[in-house]
């Protein structure tokens, strides 16, 4: 064994001492022709400008975020983000809801022209609560839904059709907001659900949810109990997202992760951050303001990750007595959500 290994080491180097002697030979005229090579590369390397952020700003804007916050939990330290990040020089105003239900939210509850109208004045009221901070609008499709009944491969989950989101896309156009689709998993995986849109996650401004309250991992019907995603799952989402920013040369994109519960998310820590993508832990679930308020500080500000986010509902969050979170109330939380989304 040992000849044999030795003979296969000793092979290569014969075999790059005989090209060394044959290149020698032509060594007067290959050598101007790759200094000249040379020269051009670095030339062009040197002509090359280096993008980056303005770091200075980032870091302004990120401490503004967090409210003055003198815990040290915010700003979160993460790598700084690819030019063109969204994130946090824009608030995104979504829109949440699927085409197949009036019931799953205020898209797909109005008709078009009314929901669309509706939500440019949500826009509006919140650029005029916090002018530091342009307000963008955003459509934010459950492109796939959890399902009671297995289906016919057993994963508790409907993919919706590929025409429901080419119409969201088309709906977004008009008032040049950006696309999320949201992903509930059942008994299928982040990984396997986010792969079947890549299509559409390489269009620079569409984005991904991910809502770990119906990721049943223990084989329970959806809606049965709370699911959960570990930070193993989130990173399976992380990953995809930032190999697609890479291969497309495109600016970050944005991860919504839904939370409402201390359960939903296992390890947060171990998320991982990266230039490529901006995660959002967005504050779910309906209630009164107190309650509301005290999830957030619990779920959201006590495990920080990168930026918040608020959920909003249009009929829960007034029942009992209760009242909506306005937007001037919502600014002067610790840290400021940066992705508000109603239902």
């Amino acid at each position: 064994m040992k000849k044999s290994t030795i003979a296969f080491i000793t092979l290569p180097l014969l075999l790059l001492s005989t090209l060394a002697c044959n290149r020698g030979k032509a060594a007067d005229t290959e050598n101007e022709t790759e200094e000249t090579a040379t020269v051009k590369v670095v030339d062009s390397i040197e002509k090359t400008p280096t993008l980056t952020i303005d770091t200075v700003d980032y870091n302004k804007r990120m401490i503004a975020l967090s409210n003055n916050d003198t815990t040290g939990r915010w700003p979160v330290k993460t790598p700084y983000p690819l030019p063109g990040a969204l994130l946090p020089y824009n608030r995104i105003i979504a829109y949440y809801g699927n085409l197949y239900s009036t019931r799953m939210g205020i898209l797909g509850e109005l008709p078009r022209k009314e929901m669309l109208a509706k939500l440019q004045g949500e826009v509006a009221k919140w650029q005029a609560a916090d002018s530091t901070v342009k307000t963008i609008p955003a459509l934010h499709y459950i492109a796939v839904t959890a399902q009671g009944a297995p289906g016919k491969n057993n994963m508790h989950r409907l993919r919706m059709p590929f025409k429901q989101i080419d119409t969201i896309i088309s709906w977004a156009k008009p008032i040049n907001a950006l696309v999320f689709l949201d992903i509930q998993v059942g008994h299928s995986t982040v990984k396997s659900e986010v792969a079947e849109l890549e299509k559409y996650l390489a269009m620079p401004n569409v984005h991904l949810g991910i809502d770990p309250e119906f990721s049943m991992k223990g084989g329970e019907r959806p809606g049965s109990k709370i699911g959960h995603f570990t930070a193993a799952d989130i990173n399976d989402a992380i990953d995809i997202l930032a190999d697609i920013v890479r291969k497309n040369k495109l600016t970050p994109k944005v991860l919504v992760i839904h939370r409402f519960t201390q359960g939903m998310v296992k390890n947060y820590k171990e998320i991982k951050k990266v230039p490529e993508v901006q995660i959002v832990m967005d504050m779910d679930g309906f209630g009164s303001k107190v309650l509301k308020k005290d999830s957030y500080k619990a779920y959201i500000y006590r495990e920080p990750v990168q930026f918040t986010g608020f959920k909003l509902f249009y009929k829960n969050d007034n029942k009992n007595d209760w009242k909506m979170y306005s937007p001037e109330e919502l600014v002067k939380f610790t840290p400021k959500p940066i992705y508000i989304q109603y239902q």
